[in-house]
């Protein structure tokens, strides 16, 4: 059996995008395109995607999840890091005193980054305690809707 590794990544990239988009994530592929989503006003929950298994396992079921709460952003939006490389490289630069890092979320208000959910916080966790993480930023920062 003779697999092209490509096109077997162009698939899992492909399913990963869908399945952040498809929760109501707007993707972001470029710089200006990051930086006039996160120049807005109110909260803004980014999502660094990636096709690692604590991604696809943890984090994207955990972004889809924790959206079913009172309090949620204003705005969800993803990068792929490892694809959209300068799109995640804007939005990192928002994420001060932080190394890169994928998966991950940062919730931001007004443009500052308020709150950072690491790799670390969610590799070796579960689906659930990551909800819980980011439903206690949008419990603390965002509003009612």
């Amino acid at each position: 059996m003779n697999m092209d590794f490509n096109l077997f990544m162009n698939d899992v990239v492909r399913q990963a995008r869908q399945e952040i988009v498809a929760a109501g994530y707007k993707e972001l592929t470029t710089p200006e395109e990051v930086e006039a989503a996160l120049q807005q006003k109110g909260t803004t929950l980014v999502m660094v995607n990636s096709v690692c298994g604590c991604a696809g396992g943890i984090a994207r079921p955990a972004a889809m999840h924790s959206l079913h709460y009172d309090k949620r952003p204003d705005q969800l939006v993803t990068v792929f890091a490892g694809q959209d490389k300068e799109a995640t490289e804007k939005a990192r630069s928002y994420f001060t005193g932080y190394p890169p890092s994928s998966p991950s979320f940062a919730l931001l208000k007004d443009g500052e980054l308020v709150t950072m959910i690491e790799r670390h916080d969610i590799e070796g966790h579960g689906p659930m305690e990551v909800v819980q993480k980011l439903q206690d930023a949008f419990e603390q920062y965002c509003e009612e809707v």
